[in-house]
């Protein structure tokens, strides 16, 4: 679907490829697993999972991924990219499995749905193969694989929320956790692969949300991010009302948004992603009214243009979206938006790209992950439009989106210099240790001195900005 370059500002666990592999005491265990993760957060956070269960049966986990008896590797088919960028991992895998025999390769999440057939017949790289809906099946799977057999359950669900699985928390930073709220996606955006392997939209038990959140606070993380492909959408409706269940009627995100606030005033709270057609009043209003939920909504426009995003089945027209931010910055004045922007798309022409560059300016994004378009087989758009831009002017006009955003950006920045904010301490700074990092509430990222005052991972702080680049504040503890 996406081929895409992103603003230098941005969460690097969303999108694009990175290693999530993690060490355990592995003397409680007499097998050992190793798990990479790539696209987005959902994938993270299923991983997690999926060291659950893995845990449960006796693996342990392993950073070395020469010593690994199971090696996982958990996919995105969101863009042509990320596909090939997983091909070749499995690639170097076969190579490992040429010195250690008995080792065992799976491939989980979205691209192991999408393409199950050709990596267990085609091109032989895997020996197991389970979807995003599927987890628990693994322990059978991993047998099945160890006597020979080739493994695969790609199976959707409509009921699956794994909410009775507690996490294993992948590399945490030990402040910051994603919590998964609910599965799948409802939205048919015609460009978009998530509904055919994520399956339909299915909202988690808010009691088990509660609880995990909670336990994390217990277990000393100070933020919290809610996950969904639409998370605007959750809708929870008990069966029956149970003197057992904290529920009573049906639960939706706003109220589910206010019980996680509630947890404690220091459990910062974020959440991630919003579709604009379902992000209420109602859930704006409990933004505002607590302290402790992050004003920053990630609000993807993907086009400027009424006809491309007609197109796109967004269900919303460019005027509908504009009156959407004029109410976000109505309620909370002082909120971050972000967004995704994607260039290119069938028919596009020079004025539907011009009308994007409009709707940047209008909506003063803080930052965007921005794309160009390419055709994922299986969507809407593959089935019904012609892919017609020449991938020259995809190119092109991907450029002047990235430049419009990088001016966007710095200018936001810029306004932020002389303001203090309160800051979450995530850690050291990359560059240097002599300095710590952490975000404000509207999700940007500051760096300032640690010099002698006595602060740690996971305390706040309050950070006066003192200037700033493109993609980060630099500032100083007031």
């Amino acid at each position: 679907m996406l081929d895409y370059v992103t603003d230098k500002v941005q969460d690097e666990s969303r999108q694009g490829e990175a290693f999530a592999p993690f060490a355990g005491d592995l003397n409680h265990y007499k097998k050992r697993f190793y798990i990479e993760s790539y696209g987005c957060q959902m994938n993270f956070a299923d991983s997690e999972i999926v060291a659950s269960i893995l845990h449960n049966e006796g693996f342990g986990a392993t950073r070395n991924i020469g010593e690994a008896d199971l090696i996982f590797i958990n996919t995105c088919s969101i863009r042509e990219k990320a596909e090939q960028t997983i091909r070749k991992r499995l690639t170097e895998f076969r190579k490992l499995k040429v010195q250690k025999k008995d080792m065992l390769v799976g491939v989980l999440g979205c691209m192991a749905e999408r393409l199950k057939s050709k990596f267990l017949e085609e091109e032989k790289l895997v020996d197991i193969v389970v979807g995003p809906d599927a987890y628990r099946s693994l322990p059978g799977l991993v047998a099945e694989a160890e006597g020979g057999q080739k493994a695969v359950n790609v199976l959707l669900s409509r009921e699956e929320t794994y909410a009775d699985i507690s996490p294993v928390r992948i590399d945490s930073n030990g402040v910051s956790a994603f919590v998964s709220i609910m599965r799948g996606c409802n939205n048919m955006c015609s460009f978009c692969v998530v509904p055919f392997t994520r399956g339909r939209e299915r909202s988690r038990d808010p009691d088990s949300i509660i609880k995990e959140c909670r336990d994390l606070f217990e277990q000393g993380y100070k933020e919290v991010t809610l996950l969904g492909q639409n998370v605007d959408s959750y809708y929870y409706q008990p069966a029956v009302d149970s003197p057992q269940s904290a529920v009573s009627g049906p639960i939706t995100f706003s109220k589910l948004l206010e019980r996680v606030a509630l947890i404690s005033p220091i459990l910062r709270v974020r959440f991630s992603t919003s579709h604009p057609k379902d992000i209420t009043d109602d859930v704006l209003h409990t933004m505002a009214k607590y302290e402790n939920i992050c004003k920053y909504i990630h609000l993807p426009v993907q086009s400027g243009s009424t006809r491309i995003l007609q197109l796109m089945n967004r269900t919303y027209t460019r005027e509908w979206y504009m009156a959407k931010v004029d109410r976000i910055r109505q309620i909370m004045p002082d909120c971050g938006i972000s967004s995704d922007i994607i260039t290119g798309f069938c028919t596009e022409e020079e004025q539907d790209h011009n009308d994007t560059l409009d709707i940047m300016e209008y909506s003063r994004y803080d930052f965007s992950y921005m794309f160009f378009y390419s055709e994922r087989p299986g969507t809407l758009a593959q089935k019904r439009y012609k892919d017609d831009i020449p991938e020259e002017v995809k190119k092109k006009r991907l450029v002047e989106i990235v430049d419009a955003q990088n001016r966007l950006s710095l200018a936001s920045n810029k306004k932020d210099i002389g303001k203090s904010f309160k800051v979450l301490i995530e850690g050291d700074s990359k560059r240097s240790e002599k300095n710590w990092t952490g975000r404000t509430s509207q999700n940007k990222v500051i760096v300032f001195p640690k010099e002698n005052y006595e602060l740690k991972k996971g305390d706040y702080v309050t950070v006066r900005v003192k200037d700033c680049t493109q993609a980060t504040l630099l500032g100083e503890i007031a």
